[in-house]
């Protein structure tokens, strides 16, 4: 466990490490990781790429990821992205940025073997926020530094990532209200993918609109949700 001595809206964050030996970090005052503490790699796989991210096929696409974080979510869809050579828009909304030191203690790079995409992980982080930057010819990359509750986009995305923080300590952030902002955010026929599976989420999502699938979450998580805009 590494301490930082660094916040996020006064809270204390820390680096620590998870079940599949990738880190992440920690608001000690909340007991809540960014990441799974079973594994944040293993997770990050399993939420967004095998149940979102995979449904897509090759087809180019747009999006949208609430709380961007570490960046891991954004570096593994951009590793997939290269595999299928898939053009990827990718907007991360984040209200607290990580720090430079935060970012360096990082080992998601060694632990995914991708040396190679050091540099553009980086890239990810330095770039400024309300900037769309060409972090490589197939992955355009835009941040937006607020609050989830001040995003208004109509109809701009084929997929969001749902990772805020959980409903037990930040319950705001999973309402019918944020949930008719992701329907309104997503194309005809787009989805959403969270690691969450409270039964309170489920029926805001159903409420707005959302056809919702509890699918089997990752390890150490029995259940997540996929919700999906119906075709119009």
């Amino acid at each position: 466990m590494n301490e930082l001595g660094n916040y996020r809206g006064g809270l204390k964050r820390e680096i620590i490490i998870t079940g599949d030996g990738s880190t992440t970090l920690q608001i000690k005052d909340w007991n809540e990781q960014y990441h799974s503490k079973h594994g944040a790699i293993q997770e990050a796989y399993h939420v967004f790429i095998q149940n979102g991210f995979s449904l897509f096929g090759q087809n180019d696409l747009a999006i949208l990821e609430i709380g961007f974080g570490t960046g891991l979510n954004a570096l593994i869809t951009y590793l997939e992205g290269k595999k299928t050579e898939q053009k990827i828009q990718y907007t991360g909304v984040e209200k607290y940025p990580i720090t430079h030191e935060e970012f360096h203690s990082l080992n998601f790079i060694s632990e995914l073997q991708c040396e190679a995409a050091a540099k553009d992980f980086l890239l990810m982080h330095e770039a400024p926020s309300e900037e769309e930057i060409a972090i490589s010819e197939n992955f355009q990359l835009t941040k937006l530094q607020k609050d989830f509750r001040d995003l208004d986009f109509d109809n701009a995305f084929d997929l969001v990532y749902f990772d805020a923080f959980g409903a037990r300590v930040q319950p705001d952030l999973w309402t019918e209200a944020i949930f008719l902002s992701m329907f309104k955010a997503l194309k005809s026929g787009g989805v959403l993918v969270t690691y969450a599976a409270k039964g309170s989420v489920r029926r805001a999502m159903q409420a707005v609109g959302f056809s919702v699938e509890r699918l089997p979450g990752p390890p150490g998580k029995r259940e997540m949700l996929r919700a999906t805009k119906p075709i119009t």
